[in-house]
């Protein structure tokens, strides 16, 4: 027997996105390519939400 939500399952769907900054080491911030960091960039917060860094926990916000 298999389980009802099995019938209803898809598989996540990876989406092609390229964010505007990148997480640097040294100062374990997300910064942009001009060096400067993310969290700052006003427009930036207003188009994506947050600066969320992937080198860590999902929930640690660089803000």
């Amino acid at each position: 027997m298999q389980p009802f939500a099995l019938n209803y399952a898809r598989p996540a769907v990876e989406l092609a996105v390229a964010t505007p900054y990148a997480y640097d080491s040294g100062m374990q911030l997300n910064v942009l390519g001009d060096g400067r960091i993310a969290a700052c960039d006003h427009a930036l917060l207003r188009e994506v939400g947050t600066t969320t860094s992937t080198a860590g926990s999902k929930t640690h916000f660089d803000d």
